[in-house]
């Protein structure tokens, strides 16, 4: 009795018909833009994209109590710089907590690897001040600390400063998403809230 080739080797079967005789795949165009004019304001835009998000941007490193917002129990990398650390909040290290700890806190406060003006974007890569994924994902209340000298205008001159086998996370607002019907939920996929803070220095 002769075996029926299975749905997957029919599947790839027909591939391979369809491909004979079909020469080399044609090189991709790669005129696409990989920088924005030297003219337009890059900070701006990202404060413009992150509001537009939903996200709230402050100014100065003494707007991180404000940016805060009252919270008690702050996790942090542990060599977040310590002047950092302002307000009243309780800073705990992050020493390998676990999600339920995680989850015990009010907030979290770290750095980042880079920001894309174009698309509002912040990057981590799970570098200096930046910790582990989990404590940016976990934590309702992300509150995240951008030098100016780490805002890029386009993601092709961002993807350099990161480190491509670390873990990355991208955070483009708070964490929301939308069901068949439309309804915006916050949350889901991390915080629900996410505070920028910009540095001049």
């Amino acid at each position: 009795m002769i075996a029926r080739p299975t749905a997957r080797e029919e599947i790839l079967a027909r591939m391979r018909r369809a491909l004979d005789g079909a020469g080399e795949a044609p090189e991709p165009p790669r005129e696409y833009r990989r920088s924005l004019d030297a003219a337009t304001d890059i900070t701006a835009m990202l404060i413009d994209r992150l509001v537009d998000y939903k996200a709230n941007v402050h100014h100065g490193l003494a707007s991180i109590s404000a940016a805060l917002g009252g919270a008690k129990r702050v996790v942090v990398p542990a060599d977040l710089p310590e002047d950092w650390r302002l307000g009243g909040a309780e800073f705990v290290p992050d020493t390998g907590l676990s999600t339920a700890e995680l989850d015990g806190m009010d907030a979290v406060l770290t750095g980042c690897a880079a920001a894309v003006a174009v698309s509002g974007t912040i990057m981590l890569d799970a570098g200096a001040a930046q910790g582990r994924r989990a404590i940016t994902l976990v934590p309702d209340h992300h509150v995240v600390v951008v030098r100016r000298e780490q805002i890029w205008g386009h993601l092709a001159q961002a993807l350099p400063m990161l480190d491509r086998t670390a873990p990355q996370t991208w955070i483009s607002g708070p964490s929301a998403t939308s069901d068949i019907e439309l309804q915006r939920v916050e949350g889901v996929h991390g915080p629900r809230r996410l505070d920028v803070v910009l540095l001049d220095d």
